[in-house]
């Protein structure tokens, strides 16, 4: 049974989405499948379990029944942490993340181990992610978001913290580099790495569609409230805009699919956003949607129209400052009804990662 762990050098940096792409690409190579992340974060409640909800995401589109619980063993959920120093239990987290992973891992061809953040998250609960790579016996593939040297830098470092638990690191795809910056930082990635002796699997150009949040989304990170358009949820947003200016001037700035955030009582904006909602000869729109700040729903006349606009309207009760910090701080994760992205995110992956070098290397 082949394995391998699929580490980070940060947070975000596409450990579940390069999992995704790898799995789907592999499930044409062999057909049993298995994956675990023994250590979650972020977590969904199912029939009564805490499940991580990258466990949940690979289930469902990719098809694998391994037993949810034991594809998420250990959830951190709130408090975890303190009651772990307070009363440490080593042996009790390693039994369970192993018990799960050989009954995962039984009669599979291929087991992809997804970590949590960079090589030394969980730590502080003797249970890092160099930690559970050594108790499973597995190689380790680092994703670093694009750059050149500031990657290099994070990679090395967590060689090092791999090595040090006698983890074997396999070779590094760096995820997100920009299209117009790709053939540098490919060439120079490579270059800089391999004379490091580290293996360079793949560059993956950055995909604007794979970090566009949908309004349904923003609604479950946030929790702004809907006051129309509640139908038009799963339009996708690839631009913000705060209508904190004047109308002839945030103009300029609309373009395809924008959010535009706005208080609820700057009817000037609110008319703007209405009448760019899409070009003459073009369906597509301009201004998906619209969040009004400060707790202020429009007057009835002006909310007669975006009634009738057919966009999604949500309100939020902080200012325009705070509702546009939420919004470009959400963390947008790949979700079972993402056909699209997910389709996106296998050829990304079946174009821009060498699968023959990581089986020849597992």
């Amino acid at each position: 049974m082949k394995k391998v762990f699929i580490a980070a050098t940060k947070q975000n940096d596409g450990k579940t989405t390069v999992s995704l792409g790898l799995i789907r690409n592999f499930q044409e190579i062999f057909k049993k499948v298995g994956f675990i992340k023994p250590i979650g974060q972020r977590y969904l409640e199912e029939e009564g379990l805490k499940i991580d909800e990258d466990s949940i995401l690979i289930e469902e589109v990719c098809g694998i029944k391994c037993g949810l619980k034991d594809m998420s063993p250990i959830a951190v959920e709130k408090g975890f942490t303190e009651r772990y120093i307070a009363r440490p239990d080593k042996r009790a987290i390693s039994r369970k993340i192993k018990e799960s992973f050989n009954r995962v891992s039984k009669r599979k061809d291929l087991v992809i181990v997804e970590g949590t953040g960079h090589a030394g998250v969980g730590s502080v609960f003797d249970h890092s992610n160099a930690t559970v790579a050594r108790l499973l016996g597995s190689k380790v593939i680092l994703i670093s978001s694009g750059g050149v040297g500031r990657p290099i830098d994070e990679i090395i470092l967590n060689k090092a913290l791999f090595e040090r638990e006698g983890v074997k690191l396999l070779g590094v795809i760096v995820n997100k580099v920009l299209p117009d910056k790709f053939d540098k930082i490919n060439r120079l990635v490579r270059s800089g790495l391999e004379r490091k002796g580290i293996n360079v699997l793949g560059v993956l150009p950055f995909n604007p569609m794979l970090s566009q949040p949908t309004f349904e989304q923003i609604i479950e990170e946030t929790g702004f409230e809907v006051i129309c358009g509640k139908d038009y949820l799963e339009r996708p947003v690839s631009r913000v805009i705060v209508g904190a200016m004047e109308p002839r001037d945030a103009v300029k700035y609309i373009r395809e699919d924008s959010l535009m955030i706005t208080p609820g009582d700057r009817q000037d904006m609110i008319m703007t956003a209405l009448n760019c909602f899409c070009d003459k000869d073009d369906k597509r729109l301009k201004v998906s949607g619209m969040v009004l700040s400060g707790g202020i729903i429009p007057d009835q006349p002006v909310m007669n129209l975006l009634q009738k606009s057919g966009i999604p309207v949500l309100l939020a009760k902080t200012d325009t400052y705070d509702v546009a910090t939420s919004v470009h701080d959400l963390t947008v994760k790949i979700r079972p009804c993402d056909k699209d992205k997910i389709d996106a995110v296998v050829k990304l992956v079946r174009d821009n990662v060498d699968l023959n070098k990581i089986l020849k290397g597992i």
